[in-house]
C-alpha cells in the first residue's frame, strides 16, 4: 500500500511529459491509458493532481496543443 503515492507520482510525472512534448496529439490512446492508469487513485489525488488531468483530457478531447 505504501507503494501507490510513489506510483502516482510517477506515472503523474509521466503525463506532464507527455503532455508538454504534445504526445496527446501524436499518440492520444497512450495518453488516455495513462490517464485511465493514474484516474483509478481518484480519491488520493490531489486537487491540483485532479485539475491537471482534467486539463489534460480536454486538450485531448479537443485535439489541442499543450502550451501551458
Amino acid at each position: 500500500m505504501s507503494n501507490i503515492p510513489k506510483i502516482v507520482t510517477e506515472r503523474m510525472d509521466y503525463l506532464q511529459v507527455c503532455m508538454e512534448s504534445n504526445k496527446h496529439l501524436d499518440d492520444p490512446a497512450e495518453v488516455i491509458d495513462l490517464i485511465d492508469s493514474v484516474s483509478k487513485f481518484w480519491l488520493i489525488l490531489s486537487e491540483e493532481d485532479k485539475d491537471y488531468i482534467h486539463c489534460a483530457q480536454h486538450a485531448i478531447d479537443e485535439s489541442m496543443e499543450w502550451n501551458v
